[in-house]
């Protein structure tokens, strides 16, 4: 291996999706939710064949709880890639996904409040952990040089 080139070793797929340390780019973060929804729609189109209507609407709901953590890891790891707190990507997922849960909790006029929330949700997600670029800096001259020599010179 040449001296001053880093090499990654490939996040497993297990860490990928049930880790929440870590940092993920755009590519793995993309790969992974397009993996997830994929899972979820099959899930969603198979356990209707099989099973009966109550049993497939339970696999379905318990699928779509389960991918609730993987897209939530994701989403932390994406978080910390940009700079920024797992907290935040996790607060994302949790924004996005939550108020459909209290929909039937609340009247008919809470819910473009509701709706409204996801939406802006889905917007910050897609602009701050989609289409942003990593906030890290990869150049190991930068990060191997000490705090103090800046300000020596």
């Amino acid at each position: 291996m040449r001296q001053g080139r880093h090499r990654r070793m490939p996040m497993s797929l297990l860490r990928l999706f049930c880790d929440f340390d870590g940092r993920i780019g755009l590519r793995a973060f993309w790969a992974g939710s397009i993996a997830v929804a994929v899972a979820m729609f099959a899930v969603q189109r198979v356990a209707p064949a099989l099973l009966d209507r109550s049993n497939a609407q339970f696999v379905i709901a318990f699928a779509n709880a389960f991918a609730l953590f993987p897209l939530a890891a994701l989403a932390a790891k994406r978080a910390v890639d940009r700079g920024g707190s797992s907290l935040f990507g996790i607060l994302l997922v949790c924004a996005i996904v939550l108020p459909e849960q209290a929909r039937p909790l609340l009247s008919i006029g809470w819910r473009p409040s509701l709706e409204a929330i996801v939406t802006i949700a889905w917007v910050v997600a897609l602009i701050d952990l989609g289409l942003m670029p990593s906030a890290r800096s990869d150049e190991p001259a930068l990060a191997a040089a000490p705090a103090g020599a800046k300000a020596a010179e």
